[in-house]
């Protein structure tokens, strides 16, 4: 079986485009599982073939580097119109990483708003392999009627919902055809020395000759070919099926690369797990693409047996197993098979680094509609984050409330989808709260003694303790200057415990930092003083100082990395200027092409702003890293106003 991924932007027709793609040559068998990628088996040309069609909202992209590590080549689908070129360079980005052969389909050629050697050279920005231009169209007016491939140099009227026609290639096209055959011919020979000096000696290569190259080129992941079409009325889509067909490798050459990357015997390579999903009353499904012969249910794989198999497109049990090689099947009852995975008999082995996903900027607190649902929803989210790498799970802090880190909107709605329907835990959701800190801005001394009689021995301790400031960063320090056993040894690491204790709480109401505790003088008694009781005054002692010692509430402050295409760069100053941040610069980014790695301090409390005018701004492309730097001091009606905001809610709990 043949298996490709068709991915891009949203709206350019990818689904059309795989309807009729395989529909072709009889009927498809399709299923789309619950993250929305399409699995659709076909035949053509006397083979088996499978598309996966990956949603083209950009919050899939963990969808397409996945459904990429299956397959032996892509299309990437784009529109015909300049200015949404871009919208391509993440995939691209992905595609290279990957290293998979990729053909790229102008889409859409029945509405052409601008010129096609335009919009290649857009993309090429953003692409360094060549983009390789296999046909042109052919206009009557500003009507394209047809295409021209540049190899048979033979042109094809375009039909409605119909393959299209051979016809003379009118003499309006013949100059322009010669001068991109040219260009063809040229980008080829750069990965040929026959073809190379054919050209040099002024001797026309044959066709066949020609395509044999071209074959070699695209497998081997040296060029881009560029072809064109309308899917909607199936205008192209024989000739893109046929480059599939005669130029994409075959499973074999997937084995290979993939073996290479881990660094493994490819003989021992029998597959390749990439997608997974839970489904009610059955539980978790693994899709996987065989990469040998002989995978069958309790066969050993991933280093357990597996489950019952079956057909991803119908749901048809394989009881026969895995007749040919490079069958995408689904596992169920294998819950030990990770995704992504490259599996072997006796292990599953992490998959490449390319496969890792973008980072989740968009954080979001999980609250459950029923209380008993509170422990099953830690639970079902665990499962859900072993099938979706794109997902992160952790606990707020302070509250312990489930946190989870999706892609953006769309992703989360998938989750509390399948939390609703598969699991049956119904969740709203809610903002997470900014960590914030206090601390202080002058020192303070105190002195304070707990005395407590209760009936039967006592409690007493009396401490003298002194607070300043420390500096930023440096954290909780304790030390004494007891002389003459004021306070005996034995109980210093007590007053030290309690002045630890008093840092969960300061007087704002939030974890306090950075603050120095001395403690200076005491007095004990010989029956009533105990570990207990001196704990309990330089708890209480600490926090009478504090309170003396002009509290400062700290906002935490991010180091972000922005990636976006480099036309986005200069949009971003105002961005992080407008969320109070600091910008510190940029700088190309090596990994790839075309795209800028965009570094700024910005405070915690924007970041949620930062990632919607991101994706604004950047129609959904760019997103960031972050990781924490430092605190620093809040002042005025901002702070006071979080002050207020945190205090009522901790009343209302």
């Amino acid at each position: 079986m043949r298996c490709f991924t068709v991915l891009g932007p949203s709206q350019i027709g990818k689904s059309t485009l795989v309807e009729r793609l395989s529909s072709l040559e009889g009927e498809p068998k399709k299923s789309v599982s619950p993250y929305g990628l399409a699995i659709t088996e076909f035949e053509f040309g006397g083979e088996p073939w499978c598309a996966l069609d990956v949603p083209g909202n950009s919050e899939a992209i963990p969808l397409a580097q996945d459904a990429l590590l299956a397959s032996d080549a892509c299309v990437l689908p784009i529109s015909p119109v300049l200015e949404e070129a871009v919208l391509a360079a993440p995939y691209l980005r992905v595609i290279e990483a990957s290293g998979t052969p990729c053909i790229l389909f102008v889409n859409r050629m029945d509405e052409p708003r601008g010129r096609l050697r335009d919009i290649v050279a857009a993309l090429q920005d953003y692409c360094s392999r060549p983009l390789v231009l296999r046909q042109i169209p052919i206009r009557d007016g500003d009507k394209i009627i047809g295409s021209c491939d540049l190899i048979s140099e033979r042109a094809w009227r375009y039909r409605e919902g119909q393959t299209s026609a051979l016809f003379e290639i009118p003499e309006s096209a013949a100059e322009r055809e010669h001068e991109a055959r040219a260009e063809l011919l040229e980008h080829l020979s750069e990965f040929d020395d026959w073809l190379l000096e054919e050209l040099i000696e002024d001797r026309e290569p044959a066709s066949e000759t020609i395509y044999q190259i071209s074959t070699r080129v695209l497998s081997e992941n040296k060029i881009i070919p560029v072809l064109l079409g309308a899917a909607s009325h199936s205008n192209g889509i024989m000739r893109l099926m046929k480059a599939l067909r005669h130029e994409s490798p075959h499973v074999e050459a997937l084995r290979s690369r993939l073996a290479a990357s881990a660094g493994i015997d490819e003989s021992t390579l029998a597959a390749v797990g990439f997608h997974a999903h839970h489904r009610q009353s059955v539980g978790k499904t693994v899709i996987a693409r065989a990469l040998q012969n002989g995978v069958k249910q309790g066969a050993t794989l991933g280093g357990a047996g597996l489950g019952a198999l079956q057909d991803p497109a119908n749901g048809r049990a394989m009881s026969s197993g895995i007749s040919v090689a490079g069958q995408v099947f689904a596992a169920v009852k294998s819950d030990h098979l990770a995704v992504p995975s490259l599996l072997t008999a006796n292990a599953a082995i992490a998959p490449p680094d390319w496969t890792t996903p973008p980072p989740p900027m968009f954080e979001r607190i999980l609250v459950p509609e029923s209380e008993r649902d509170e422990n099953k929803l830690s639970e079902t989210l665990a499962k859900l984050a072993e099938t979706d790498r794109g997902l992160k799970v952790m606990q707020e802090e302070g509250t312990g409330a489930q946190m989870v880190c999706a892609q953006g909107p769309v992703h989360l709605r998938d989750v509390c989808r399948m939390l609703a329907d598969v699991f049956h835990v119904t969740v709203t959701d809610r903002a997470p709260s900014p960590v914030y800190r206090e601390t202080i801005s002058k020192s303070a001394d105190v002195h304070y003694r707990h005395r407590k009689q209760t009936g039967g021995a006592g409690q007493f301790a009396d401490v003298k303790l002194s607070v300043h400031p420390n500096g930023r960063g440096e954290g909780f320090s304790f030390a004494e200057t007891i002389k003459g056993g004021a306070v005996p040894r034995n109980f210093i690491p007590a007053v030290e415990a309690g002045a630890r204790e008093a840092m969960d709480k300061g007087p704002l109401g939030f974890k306090a930092i950075d603050i120095g505790v001395v403690l200076t003088d005491g007095q004990h008694h010989s029956v009533d003083s105990s570990e207990h009781a001196f704990r309990t005054a330089g708890k209480l002692g600490v926090r009478q100082a504090l309170s003396q010692a002009a509290s400062v509430l700290l906002q935490p402050i991010f180091r972000v990395e922005i990636h976006v295409p480099s036309i986005h760069s200069g949009g971003l100053v105002p961005i992080v200027s407008t969320l109070k941040g600091q910008i510190l610069g940029f700088d190309r980014d090596d990994a790839a092409k075309g795209w800028d790695i965009f570094r700024a301090l910005v405070p915690g409390g924007a970041l949620e702003d930062l990632a919607r005018s991101l994706r604004s701004a950047t129609q959904g492309i760019g997103y960031f890293s972050k990781s924490f730097d430092h605190f620093e001091e809040l002042y005025g009606k901002e702070a006071q106003a979080i002050i207020t905001a945190h205090s009522a809610q901790a009343n209302e709990h």
